[in-house]
């Protein structure tokens, strides 16, 4: 995610930009962010996470919504376009136009190099202090078959685990999901990671 060339902007004028731009671009404290294009694995795993969690939500109050869905997070301090969005009974809307989520219940982000310390960071600071119907906030990695849950308790704190490996599998229990690690990363191929150097 690189910033795009303009000076600070209001919410409602990146809204009149964002509607009529053909790339993707995310919002945050007045600065406008083109979003990169997406690898083989990225686009792989969002389309199979999708696919799962679509299938087991079928007949129930949530639905899934796509990568192209905005969220607004706080005073209209941040919008951002999540991979995976999951809205239970009936969504909430910024606006007339319908197309910026208020409501989300969990958020997937599929990790990549060029955002990753973002959505570990600001980005879910973001999301937990100012988005009360979240409830999971969960982080797929594409350099390794390892997913990451941070699950908000009663108590306002969040719980992390995770699964690694392609014989684990992940449940969700906000949504009552589960996500098995050899259908997330179904023909995904995952380039071996640098060894370690030595000491």
């Amino acid at each position: 995610m690189s910033r795009a060339k303009s000076p600070y902007c209001s919410a409602d004028e990146y809204l009149a930009l964002e509607r009529d731009s053909v790339v993707r671009h995310e919002y945050l404290d007045g600065q406008i962010y083109e979003m990169a294009g997406e690898s083989l694995q990225h686009s792989q795993i969002c389309v199979n996470l999708i696919g799962e969690v679509r299938s087991q939500l079928k007949g129930r109050e949530c639905q899934v919504l796509s990568p192209n869905m905005k969220i607004r997070t706080g005073e209209s301090k941040l919008f951002s376009y999540p991979d995976l969005t999951v809205v239970c009974g009936e969504p909430m809307f910024h606006d007339r136009h319908g197309d910026i989520l208020l409501n989300p219940v969990v958020i997937f982000e599929v990790l990549s190099a060029s955002a990753e310390a973002y959505d570990r960071g600001e980005k879910f600071l973001r999301y937990r202090n100012h988005i009360a119907t979240l409830t999971d906030y969960v982080l797929v990695s594409q350099r390794r078959p390892v997913i990451e849950h941070l699950a908000r308790r009663p108590d306002g704190q969040w719980l992390f685990s995770d699964a690694e490996g392609l014989s684990a599998s992940l449940f969700i229990d906000s949504i009552g999901c589960r996500l098995d690690l050899a259908e997330v990363y179904a023909r995904v191929v995952i380039a071996p990671l640098d060894p370690l150097p030595e000491a």
